[in-house]
């Protein structure tokens, strides 16, 4: 019996300690942006609900800013955050207010844009590119992060933003049910659908540029038998929805589903959000090799 008890202690303890490896023992934090300068999405307070209850099942602990610009200037924050809780039914207080600079970084992991507008200033933005190139850092976006700082003759600088999204959105030509094709199954990212699986959700085309299959490993992208492609603007039907990239010692990652409350309820879109901020930290496998060049 004394054999056989220590057989079992010895399988117990190997057990144990496999279990262990398997896990990260430490969470990787994750800052969750949701300043919506533009367009409000009503699903942005679900989405923070969502990956706050989710995260520590994936090992991320979340928090987010609502609001990344001058809470000093009165008139307009308290403009925005009175749009924000109409549309959202979320507040907007000053502690959920923060600046996505150098000093914010450094107590991050990866940073998630689900936003609008210009949550960042240019100085901001040179602070993240650095942070993602020279310190690896993490960069990824849902749905309207693709819709977000665009460059412009007054802020040119807006395109490094663009860059490490991979693509900024050009237009909106079905909300529908399509049926999802999933170009890397092996990805962590791509584990979350089947290939062929519909969802109803907007769905995004991107502009000519920065988006590139030659520069981004597409992970997802529409069946194009599920839509009305003549919609669409793009001469070449490349309607991918998501993506990574490696950039320096850095990952991103997009994906542009999660218009609807519906879509971040989806378990299947949970697995893939996940699958994708796991693989940008590091901490999931999946390819970064850029994709061939999509044929009609």
């Amino acid at each position: 019996m004394s054999m056989l008890r220590c057989a079992v202690a010895c399988l117990a303890v190997g057990i144990l300690a496999l279990t262990a490896r398997a896990e990260d023992p430490k969470p990787k934090r994750l800052l969750l942006v949701t300043d919506s300068g533009g367009f409000i999405h009503d699903s942005v307070g679900f989405a923070e609900k969502t990956l706050k209850e989710l995260g520590p099942k994936y090992g991320f602990e979340v928090e987010c800013f609502r609001f990344t610009r001058d809470p000093e200037n009165t008139k307009v924050f308290n403009e925005y955050a009175e749009r924000f809780r109409k549309t959202t039914g979320v507040p907007v207080e000053k502690e959920n207010c923060g600046r996505v600079n150098a000093e914010t970084l450094k107590k991050f992991d990866c940073v998630l844009f689900f936003t609008t507008g210009n949550p960042l200033n240019q100085d901001e933005i040179k602070d993240l590119v650095k942070w993602v190139k020279e310190d690896g850092g993490a960069v990824a976006g849902t749905h309207c992060g693709s819709d977000t700082l665009y460059p412009a003759k007054d802020r040119p600088w807006n395109s490094a933003y663009g860059v490490l999204i991979g693509a900024y959105f050009d237009g909106h030509p079905w909300h529908q049910k399509i049926k999802v094709h999933v170009e890397d199954p092996k990805h962590a990212a791509g584990k979350g659908f089947k290939d062929g699986d519909e969802i109803t959700d907007e769905i995004y085309q991107f502009r000519p540029e920065p988006y590139n299959r030659n520069k981004l490993h597409v992970i997802l992208s529409v069946d194009n038998s599920s839509i009305d492609v003549k919609k669409g603007k793009r001469p070449d039907n490349d309607y991918a929805i998501a993506w990574c990239q490696e950039v320096g010692k850095g990952r991103t990652f997009y994906t542009s589903l999660g218009h609807r409350k519906e879509v971040w309820a989806d378990k299947r879109f949970q697995e893939h959000l996940f699958g994708g901020l796991n693989w940008a930290v590091k901490r999931a496998e999946g390819s970064a090799a850029p994709s061939a060049a999509k044929t009609n």
